[in-house]
């Protein structure tokens, strides 16, 4: 797994995080003890604690088990959202630990694995995890370390006798720098994480040192017309894709009464009547993927239809809380610009007469101070906007940094409101939907239960 052979323990700093967590199953699996480190308690890490692992809420070094206190056999994992000057981060450090960053670990996987990883701004957890299961259930197996929590599995993660690993490449802290793929899709590069990047071509940059790093007689599967030149090496084959044309596309495609059928367009050999589990049109274009990376695998044609006819999904992206003929309610980890003119193309042309409501709640100052007015754009294709304060996640305020920037660009016609975010299930009691999104990768999330529950009383 590492360099180092002799590990019994293995303690993260960041336990909590969904990839972090895929990483800790995997360990644990391989009958190693699991301690680690959260800022707070959540759904997942009750389970991690459930299945096994010791976990502590507090940045105290006294609390780190004894199990994780050796440093000849334990190894540290941490998320870079952990700061420079936290307590037990400093302890491992002054203690010489072997320290390493998640994406150092999947790393290591992807060269004792044929590494089928997933890039891009948006749409690599739906896609990761399709071709994890078109994998998962095909001759060939897979293991997955996934960004999000599978529906079919309700894990994140896949563990399996075989040569295959699909990883969720995060271009966040340039992660994704670590991996070496066999095959890899990029799905988008529309600027994000500019805390990190500083600018746009830095941006651009990154993933085209990234398309470097597949492995010689690799394959590169790219969406069309992205804004960045990609630079493979020797063997690498490159194909592109999208919804609508590409070496990879779907043709004949019939969205109907909730249902979703298409011809998947191959130069491997084309596979027909593909119907979605998921009957979302943004999943057209993520299955194309998906199939694509899996048919270059060895994946053959019956094994793709199979699997995406029983794909169920991914838990916050379109996830369905409430659906009906008077209600529909529904969360979605959009957290970007373009992720949210996504979800508002789809949702548009499933729902073509009802009135669509968007709760929604940015992530990070940084990314609202960059991109209020492509938010406000994206938020407007929708019949009314209503605006929760800003999640911070790790970061600082920043003076004049708020919603309202958001909500002021809101374009006319568009009914919009604010509220704050303890406020919410009141204003939902207090008001009737049609058709409810909740928008965003903050906590407010954990409030679409109640929701749900209001709304389905009404």
């Amino acid at each position: 797994m590492t360099a180092k052979q002799n590990i019994q323990a293995v303690y993260f700093l960041g336990i909590g995080g969904i990839g972090m967590s895929a990483i800790a199953r995997y360990f644990l699996h391989k009958g190693m003890v699991v301690a680690g480190y959260d800022k707070t308690p959540s759904e997942l890490t009750k389970k991690l604690e459930e299945e096994g692992m010791l976990i502590h809420y507090d940045d105290n070094p006294n609390l780190i088990p004894q199990e994780c206190r050796k440093r000849e056999d334990t190894l540290v994992v941490y998320t870079p959202a952990i700061p420079g000057d936290h307590s037990e981060m400093k302890w491992f450090r002054d203690n010489g630990f072997d320290i390493q960053k998640r994406a150092q670990v999947l790393g290591t996987l992807t060269q004792a694995h044929k590494g089928l990883c997933v890039a891009g701004t948006h749409g690599k957890t739906t896609t990761s995890s399709m071709c994890a299961h078109i994998m998962h259930n095909s001759h060939l197996d897979c293991n997955a370390f996934l960004g999000g929590i599978a529906k079919n599995y309700g894990t994140n993660y896949i563990l399996a006798d075989s040569d295959f690993v699909v990883i969720e490449a995060d271009e966040y802290d340039r992660s994704f720098h670590w991996l070496r793929p066999w095959a890899t899709v990029i799905t988008a590069t529309d600027p994000d994480h500019l805390d990190i990047y500083g600018t746009k071509e830095a941006y651009l940059e990154s993933f085209r040192h990234y398309t470097t790093l597949i492995q010689p007689g690799g394959a590169l599967i790219i969406h069309t017309g992205l804004e960045m030149t990609p630079q493979t090496g020797e063997g690498v084959t490159t194909w592109t894709y999208s919804r609508d044309e590409g070496d990879f596309h779907a043709s004949n495609i019939v969205i109907d009464n909730g249902e979703i059928t298409f011809n998947f367009v191959s130069p491997l050999g084309d596979v027909n009547d593909i119907s979605l589990g998921q009957p979302i049109p943004i999943n057209i274009e993520n299955a194309v993927a998906a199939m694509a990376i899996a048919q270059i695998s060895g994946c053959n044609a019956e094994e793709l239809r199979e699997a995406m006819r029983t794909y169920e999904g991914v838990e916050r992206r379109f996830d369905f809380k409430v659906k009906n003929d008077r209600h529909v309610v529904l969360s979605d980890y959009a957290h970007h610009p373009m992720e949210i003119y996504h979800s508002a193309k789809s949702i548009r042309e499933l729902y073509k007469n009802r009135k669509v409501t968007a709760l929604f709640q940015p992530h990070l100052y940084t990314r609202t101070r960059d991109f209020y007015k492509e938010f406000a754009e994206s938020l407007s294709m929708l019949d009314e906007v209503v605006l929760c304060d800003i999640y911070p996640a790790r970061e600082e305020p920043i003076p004049g940094v708020t919603s309202k920037l958001i909500y002021d660009h809101i374009r006319p016609g568009v009914e919009k409101d604010m509220v704050r975010k303890e406020d919410v299930l009141e204003y939902v009691r207090n008001r009737d939907f049609d058709v409810l999104i909740v928008l965003g990768a903050g906590d407010l999330d954990n409030l679409v239960g109640q929701i749900a529950s209001i709304i389905n009383s009404k």
